[in-house]
């Protein structure tokens, strides 16, 4: 909410009065994933506590560092910006998101599982999932990181790809390195979940428009960033097309 402070997320020093001398007490940003709903309802200096967390992983009280956990990251819905109390996210935050992805309404038959599911709420249910261990989160990473092969020509086209952006006349700002850096563990990401141990251009394809469609900052004109990421993304898949493990 717009009354929302920076020391709400992060934390604030407490004094305890049995040891008489404060105590740091974490805020919510304190956790493996974060859910910041509606978080361009939040003022701007909210936003700029934001920025040192996803950006370096730890948060800042008082001069003292507090580093997040190595898992941590941030999933965020936002309100659209013509709604009163939004507040635009600045550039160098969107940049530290990997994807934007739009959420349409749901299928005729999941709207139906829904009413289906009342009185018991369908949160409900799923909170009933088993839980996923720390451990097996970092050994899962660990797999993708070694076990996924990246042919070296991804990384030049991904460069090539962020180049063709930023020159882009109908682009007024392309997308950063962060982006390309993001990009490789996302295809690898990616390639695990369709059940291969290596990146394919089908990967590149299916993820570019999520990763980078946020990150450009359009000319006025009224083309789509996914036209724009579509054009310079094609020769690059004609690039890799090429490509075997």
């Amino acid at each position: 909410t717009p009354d929302l402070l920076p020391s709400d997320i992060t934390g604030t020093n407490i004094f305890d009065m049995e040891s008489q001398r404060f105590v740091f007490r974490p805020g919510p940003l304190f956790a493996h994933v974060v859910l910041a709903d509606e978080i361009n309802r939040t003022s701007p200096k909210v936003q700029s506590a934001m920025l040192e967390a996803m950006g370096e992983k730890q948060v800042t009280a008082d001069n003292v560092s507090h580093p997040l956990d190595d898992l941590f990251f941030v999933i965020a819905t936002q309100n659209p910006l013509d709604l009163a109390g939004t507040y635009p996210l600045p550039t160098p935050q969107l940049d530290r998101f990997l994807f934007k992805l739009v959420m349409k309404h749901i299928a005729r038959e999941a709207e139906l599982d829904v009413l289906a599911s009342y009185p018991t709420p369908t949160l409900a249910r799923a909170a009933e999932a088993e839980t996923v261990q720390r451990g097996e989160l970092l050994s899962a990473r660990r797999t993708m990181r070694e076990g996924v092969v990246i042919h070296p020509l991804f990384r030049e086209c991904l460069v090539d790809l962020a180049h063709a952006l930023r020159a882009d006349p109908r682009t007024l700002q392309g997308a950063s390195t962060r982006a390309l850096v993001l990009m490789l563990p996302a295809l690898q990401a990616h390639a695990l979940i369709m059940g291969r141990d290596y990146v394919s251009p089908d990967d590149l394809a299916a993820i570019a428009p999520h990763v980078f469609a946020h990150r450009l900052t359009l000319a006025p004109g009224g083309v789509r960033a996914e036209a724009i990421i579509h054009d310079a993304l094609v020769p690059q898949l004609e690039r890799l097309s090429r490509v075997t493990r």
